[in-house]
């Protein structure tokens, strides 16, 4: 009875954890307000005329409101202090969720300037070819999942902060071939980038299935945590597993669902262009310039 007692006030008191260290907000602010600050003075400044369309700003703004719901809400106490499972919906928010959010709302002239430093644009090019960038992030997620290294990111901040930053970056890098926004630095082509997200679940399902049917609890800060709203160390583990095996998969399908159903059109588009049934319209993204050109190749009316 104590022990439930001792349970309930623990989850109680949770609801008021937020993470309000001053360099996670200060950061936090900083990534807001340069992005910003990009999409009005520097605008100007560089005589962008391109419109700056309401979506990509929701998108980004949609793709920071998760980055702060998973790192300063009582998400992160719930994960680091008490759930596995609450710790992997935090990882999913941060390395699948809002690296899209943020290339989907980020215009190529606004990432273009970053390139331009002699080796930069050369270093992207490598760290974005999509064999290195699926590498880098799935290896990385696998890596931090090592018992030794899970359990040293629990106890030691300056660990866990660089994990969760890999995420990010290797995040981004992931998502780079699916989502580029800059021509210097081009998306796949569309077969490929359906193939890409395919084989994508396939890391997430391994180490789900790992996590689910292991015998015993893997990470030993969970074991001596206290246990909150009835579940044991190894069924709070059986479901990270499940939450990392299918939900996690959830963006790649929605991704790859997106693409292919794009490609599709493209193609039809460019059937109906060639047969003088439509008229290429004259203001598209360079993106969308560079996917219709693709399209147009692949059609068999070419």
């Amino acid at each position: 009875m104590l022990l439930a007692h001792a349970a309930d006030e623990l989850a109680q008191n949770l609801w008021l954890s937020w993470n309000l260290d001053p360099l996670l907000l200060l950061g936090i602010m900083l990534f807001a307000g340069a992005y910003a600050y990009a999409q009005g003075p520097l605008r100007s400044r560089w005589g962008v005329t391109e419109p700056v369309e309401s979506w990509r700003v929701l998108s980004f703004a949609a793709g920071t409101l998760i980055l702060i719901i998973a790192l300063v809400s009582p998400l992160d106490a719930l994960g680091d202090t008490y759930l596995f499972s609450a710790h992997m919906v935090q990882h999913l928010l941060i390395s699948l969720i809002c690296p899209p959010l943020w290339l989907l709302g980020t215009p190529g002239w606004m990432l273009a300037p970053l390139l331009r430093p002699p080796g930069v644009l050369r270093v992207a090019g490598w760290l974005t070819i999509p064999v290195i960038a699926f590498g880098l992030f799935n290896g990385d997620l696998w890596l931090w999942h090592a018992p030794a290294l899970y359990d040293a990111t629990l106890t030691n901040e300056t660990i866990h902060i660089f994990e969760h930053l890999t995420f990010i970056v290797f995040g981004v890098l992931f998502w780079w071939p699916v989502l580029s926004p800059v021509r210097a630095l081009p998306r796949s082509g569309y077969g490929f980038r359906v193939l890409y997200l395919f084989l994508a679940c396939q890391p997430m399902v391994a180490l789900g299935a790992l996590l689910t049917f292991a015998a015993a609890p893997l990470y030993t800060p969970y074991v001596a945590a206290p246990r909150i709203w009835g579940l044991s160390a190894l069924e709070d583990q059986q479901l990270g597993g499940l939450i990392m095996w299918l939900p996690s998969n959830i963006p790649y399908v929605i991704a790859l669902s997106a693409v292919f159903f794009k490609w599709v059109g493209e193609q039809d588009r460019a059937e109906r262009i060639a047969a003088g049934e439509l008229v290429e319209p004259a203001a598209l993204s360079e993106m969308d310039q560079a996917d219709s050109a693709e399209a147009s190749a692949a059609s068999p009316a070419q």
